[in-house]
């Protein structure tokens, strides 16, 4: 039953969604942010969550896939019911590494997805997807965390509208291959249109960015750890850049101390 208000029922809806984050509010309650599936980003008010004698109080915690029940509110609604889809958080939280990358795809999504209130669906799908091969692999087996990371970063900023360029030119759309790879201008980029200092992957390392954008997992199994890494950072390096600041989570990875310096250097 819906909650009552002064002027009557309060109306309500449902929704599956992923949490983002959570903030205290109060004393015993926290606002939750949210991806969902039909709302997008949602930011809502959990109620005596804090509390030891919650009923739902750990379903609401950071990468719980989960069904709820929303009353509208004046200003953030109101979360009355919570239900567990899957709780992602158990399995990652056994792992160091693993937990760590699914910070950083949590916090990507908080990130891309910026007006509350609008469907993304796609968005949602993706980082379900992303964060059930992170925690119980693929089909075809378990996946290295970076990969699914890289190719959950790629394949979230694709749908933002911004895909990194990985063959053709990306300021001058000169057919490609080409040889050097900016952040700034958005992917491999010509002879002609090259910046200083910019980064020269190896073609096996463009390779792996276009598996890991296409979700070719058969192809990125074939390649060594080295080259995974070195893309590894011409994603990280990419997605810093686009997004104007760095993702925190990225600097608690130990890969990073791998990265090369042309890369490095366009993190800064």
């Amino acid at each position: 039953m819906a909650p009552l208000s002064d002027n009557g029922r309060v109306p309500t809806y449902r929704d599956e969604a992923v949490v983002l984050r959570t903030h205290k509010l109060g004393e015993a309650d926290r606002i939750i942010t949210l991806l969902s599936k039909e709302h997008g980003k949602v930011r809502a008010v959990a109620r005596g969550v804090r509390r030891t004698s919650s009923k739902f109080g750990g379903r609401l915690e950071p990468f719980s896939h989960v069904d709820l029940q929303f009353a509208t509110g004046r200003t953030l609604d109101v979360i009355t019911q919570a239900v567990t889809l899957h709780a992602y958080a158990a399995p990652l939280g056994e792992d160091y590494h693993s937990y760590t990358v699914g910070q950083v795809m949590i916090e990507t999504a908080d990130r891309l997805v910026v007006e509350e209130g609008q469907p993304t669906v796609r968005q949602f799908r993706l980082l379900v997807g992303a964060l059930q091969a992170l925690t119980a692999g693929t089909s075809d087996g378990p996946r290295p965390p970076e990969v699914i990371m890289d190719s959950y970063l790629l394949r979230a900023a694709a749908l933002a509208g911004y895909a990194p360029s990985l063959v053709d030119c990306a300021r001058c759309g000169e057919a490609g291959p080409h040889s050097g790879f900016s952040p700034q201008l958005g992917g491999v980029v010509c002879v002609n249109c090259r910046p200083p200092g910019c980064a020269r992957p190896e073609p096996a390392v463009l390779a792996y960015l276009v598996a890991a954008l296409s979700g070719d997992w058969v192809a990125t199994r074939e390649l060594s750890t080295r080259t995974r890494r070195l893309g590894s950072g011409l994603v990280a390096a990419f997605m810093s850049w686009h997004l104007d600041r760095g993702l925190r989570s990225l600097q608690h990875l130990d890969d990073t101390r791998h990265w090369p310096e042309t890369v490095v250097s366009d993190l800064v």
